[in-house]
């Protein structure tokens, strides 16, 4: 494992689960997960540790702003990660895309533009993950 995951997540405090739409912008804290539908912003508190996850049958359709993301869903809209970004197999994003570290599966689907944000260390901004059928 690379250096940057071996910091403690913050704790999901809030999920929008299976079978729920949501239309408005979100505003959290910690840690989120997204097993539903939402229609609107996804922001997290800024200066603050904070966890996103998009999960398998999830759809955003808004911007998406967190320090850990991790999507294995669909993502329709920008995406700022201040942290770590892990896009798995699934993951479907439409819209451009700003990182500090992104971590890519094979199958990830991306239609739009990868930016790293300006790095202040020698930390490669891109991890090419191994795939696991070796």
């Amino acid at each position: 494992m690379m250096p940057w995951n071996r910091k403690k997540q913050p704790p999901i405090r809030s999920l929008i689960g299976e079978g729920i739409v949501l239309k408005g912008n979100v505003d959290f804290i910690d840690g989120m997960r997204i097993d539903g539908e939402v229609q609107g912003d996804l922001m997290a508190v800024r200066d603050a540790p904070s966890l996103l996850v998009v999960g398998a049958k999830a759809k955003v359709i808004g911007k998406v702003n967190a320090e850990h993301v991790i999507i294995v869903g669909e993502v329709i809209g920008p995406v700022l990660c201040t942290g770590l970004l892990e896009l798995q197999p699934t993951a479907r994003i439409e819209g451009d895309i700003s990182y500090q570290l992104l971590e890519m599966h094979p199958g990830a689907v991306v239609e739009g533009e990868l930016r790293p944000l300006k790095m202040s260390d020698k930390t490669p901004a891109l991890t090419l993950a191994a795939s696991n059928d070796a």
